[in-house]
């Protein structure tokens, strides 16, 4: 079943059920999706579309960290409902032992060893964990790495 077809048939649960936050939720991923549909002039292949939808969660998770840190816990709880949906439509994402096995392979391949080739190590990475790892925790386990 393809990540549209998924919605559209989570869009008819979430109506039945009268889940205003699933339906915000789901109607806006359908809307970033036609979107990018209509940028790219073809239908989205797999990965275009999970990659619309980590976009969309990495917003999120930026809005949450946001109303945190205004103060405001009303926003907060409604931005955490909002992630735990669209984490249903994102791919599986790689853990942090997983990430640190790549990125340790890909510094030795580099003889990345000292700070200054921190660059280098995340221009290597990123096309590799491209989609399945989030930035942050690659960023991390790349600084940890290097010192």
């Amino acid at each position: 079943m393809s990540m549209q077809d998924q919605l559209n048939s989570d869009l008819k649960t979430a109506m039945k059920a009268r889940d205003k936050t699933s339906l915000d939720v789901i109607r806006g991923l359908k809307s970033q999706l036609t979107n990018k549909k209509i940028e790219l002039g073809h239908d989205l292949s797999d990965q275009e579309a999970s990659e619309v939808v980590l976009r969309e969660l990495k917003q999120q998770k930026e809005s949450l960290a946001e109303f945190e840190k205004g103060g405001r816990e009303d926003l907060a709880e409604d931005q955490k409902a909002k992630i735990a949906i669209t984490e249903k439509y994102a791919p599986k994402q790689m853990s942090a032992e997983e990430v640190k096995k790549v990125v340790e392979q890909t510094a030795k391949d580099l003889n990345a060893s000292a700070p200054s080739d921190f660059g280098k190590v995340m221009g290597a990475v990123m096309p590799k964990l491209k989609g399945q790892a989030d930035g942050n925790v690659v960023k991390q386990t790349v600084k940890e790495l290097l010192g």
